[in-house]
């Protein structure tokens, strides 16, 4: 990270908007709810670590995941690049945006759109709110659930490996109805 954008990471709160193929979603992020992963989450989309990505594990009423980038190189270099857990602040509720992991300490990239209150379970497991969405949340509610856990599941399942080899080109030819995120943006 160059100091020319460091200023921005020391803001007590900052926007991002993700492009999707269903329309806009704008995240508040809040550094004081988790300083690294709002950190992380600042450095991966300035360095355009999820555009053209996909949301690639979509349950109903549940959860929107993203952040295994499309590309097998780009994802593999930033597989081991874990941060430090946060301690929770907020709850899991309908609308905050966290990291997934699947150990402690392992967050890395993989971060999902809370599409209900899911507080009951992810609260306890240690799920980290870095922000929430403030505008676009019926279309994160419109992202394609059709495929579910198939296309991907979630981190701790332990099916993620045909994404982080294969990459777009295995979602697109496995599960070609997924949307996309087709560029993340830190707004000014």
């Amino acid at each position: 990270m160059s100091r020319d954008e460091r200023p921005a990471l020391q803001q007590n709160t900052f926007n991002v908007r993700l492009d999707t193929t269903k329309g806009p979603i704008v995240i508040e992020v809040h550094r004081e709810w988790a300083p690294h992963g709002a950190d992380r989450f600042y450095e991966l989309v300035t360095s355009g670590y999820f555009d053209d990505n996909r949301f690639f594990r979509v349950v109903a009423g549940r959860w929107a995941q993203f952040g295994i980038n499309g590309n097998p190189k780009v994802a593999d270099a930033w597989r081991s690049k874990t941060i430090p857990d946060d301690p929770r602040k907020e709850s899991n509720v309908r609308g905050t945006v966290a990291f997934a992991f699947a150990v402690a300490n392992g967050r890395t990239t993989q971060m999902y759109i809370a599409l209900s209150d899911l507080s009951a379970t992810q609260d306890e497991q240690g799920f980290v709110p870095i922000g929430r969405v403030v505008s676009g949340m019926k279309v994160a509610d419109a992202l394609n659930s059709e495929y579910g856990e198939s296309s991907g599941s979630g981190i701790r399942a332990g099916k993620q490996q045909p994404l982080f080899d294969g990459g777009n080109a295995y979602l697109d030819r496995e599960f070609p109805r997924l949307d996309r995120l087709l560029h993340a943006v830190v707004m000014r």
